[in-house]
């Protein structure tokens, strides 16, 4: 069930559909239903002053990707290799991160794909979840499996892109007041910070599309104009979606339109943005954004296993489907998926510094990385991001997570 890599010989073609794939990859992975669910509700909170919140997300985004995706690439290394040559034993840590912290992201991505069917087609969200939960297992279970996967997360990507884009036109936002907000917010929620760029950035969606790049062959310092071109395309289409469709809701919750944050908040602002059709139109977002979140959590926590042993590399298709169903399975047990998807974001932005700081270590050590020099602009800024998702994101939920359950 493994894939050939990606040669030299193949087509500019395939080459291309690679480098979108991977970017649509981590899009998709970093705009899924903890996204549509996490920006309802802080939207309903902070109003155009969630503005600022998905700038800095952005901002963290940009340089926790590209450093990322850059030192995967030169050092021809998967990211728990990178981190055991960094420090013995340091790999399977960060690989037992990953591989949890993406069973628990998985288990809100088929919450959000139920929600996604019930309000696409009225389907039970349980006999929904396990619906999808057979989509993303037959994506693995064909003969070129990478191929299928690299396509729907374009068709699903640009579909959302597209929905989203639509609904912000018209729900007519006060676009004004929200770059007002972008710089000089007039509130301020670190909790929101946090949870959001562990929901977009953190835990196994920062290796999504540099894991995939890498499976296809395209690594060394000779790959790095590919590599920076398709991170640079994920970035871009990312950054799109979050703001179209932050922007769709704050025209809703603008008008004085109250979501209710204990059901589904992301649907209400659709209905009432487009009627009933509005459900509609959210349950085929909601459903393209929680099963390619599906297949790239499953995707990318595999890969962080899979050189452990060579049973594991030579199955590993296989592992990625038992971790659907174990993820599907966990889901008929968990009530509260609002909640789910919420904390599966702020527990995951723990990895992120853990992740990056090693991936900044290894960029400057040449036993992994060789001759290459990875550039100050990159490395400085990685830092600041390690530092601040360090101590931001203990604070945060050492204060905030007791208060969700009381």
């Amino acid at each position: 069930m493994k894939q050939p890599l990606l040669n030299e010989q193949q087509s500019s073609a395939t080459k291309n559909s690679v480098l979108f794939g991977a970017a649509f990859l981590m899009a998709t992975s970093s705009v899924g239903p903890g996204f549509l669910t996490q920006t309802a509700v802080f939207t309903q909170q902070l109003a155009a002053s969630f503005a600022f919140v998905i700038m800095i997300s952005l901002v963290l985004d940009v340089f926790a990707q590209m450093n990322v995706w850059r030192i995967i690439a030169v050092s021809g290394l998967r990211g728990q290799e990178i981190a055991n040559k960094v420090l013995p034993g340091l790999g399977y840590v960060l690989a037992a991160f990953i591989v949890f912290g993406g069973l628990a992201f998985n288990i809100g991505n088929v919450a959000g794909a139920g929600l996604g069917l019930n309000a696409m087609l009225g389907i039970d969200p349980v006999l929904g979840a396990g619906i999808s939960a057979l989509f993303a297992i037959f994506v693995f279970a064909v003969k070129e499996a990478a191929k299928v996967m690299d396509r729907v997360a374009q068709v699903a990507g640009v579909t959302m892109l597209g929905l989203m884009i639509y609904v912000a036109f018209k729900t007519t936002p006060p676009v004004k007041e929200a770059l007002a907000n972008t710089l000089w917010p007039e509130q301020m929620s670190i909790f929101a910070i946090i949870t959001l760029v562990g929901g977009t950035v953190g835990g196994y969606i920062t290796f999504a599309g540099g894991h995939r790049l890498l499976d296809a062959g395209v690594k060394g310092q000779e790959g790095l104009p590919d590599v920076t071109k398709s991170s640079l395309i994920g970035i871009g289409v990312t950054g799109v979606m979050r703001i179209a469709l932050f922007l769709a809701i704050l025209g809703i919750v603008s008008q004085g339109y109250v979501l209710n944050e204990e059901g589904n908040p992301a649907a209400e602002a659709f209905q009432y943005a487009l009627g009933d059709v509005g459900i509609q139109v959210f349950g085929v977002i909601m459903w393209a954004a929680a099963v390619t979140s599906v297949v790239g959590a499953a995707y990318t926590s595999v890969s962080f296993i899979r050189t452990f042993h060579p049973f594991i590399e030579k199955y590993s298709n296989w592992f990625i489907i038992g971790f659907i169903i174990v993820s599907t399975s966990v889901f008929l047990f968990i009530g509260r998926p609002v909640l789910v998807l919420i904390l599966a974001g702020a527990a995951n932005a723990l990895i992120l510094p853990l992740a990056l700081g090693v991936m900044l270590i290894a960029a400057h050590r040449k036993d992994i990385v060789g001759t290459y020099k990875h550039p100050k602009w990159l490395t400085i800024p990685g830092i600041v991001v390690v530092i601040m998702m360090a101590i931001f994101s203990v604070k945060t939920l050492m204060e905030e997570i007791p208060q969700l359950f009381s």
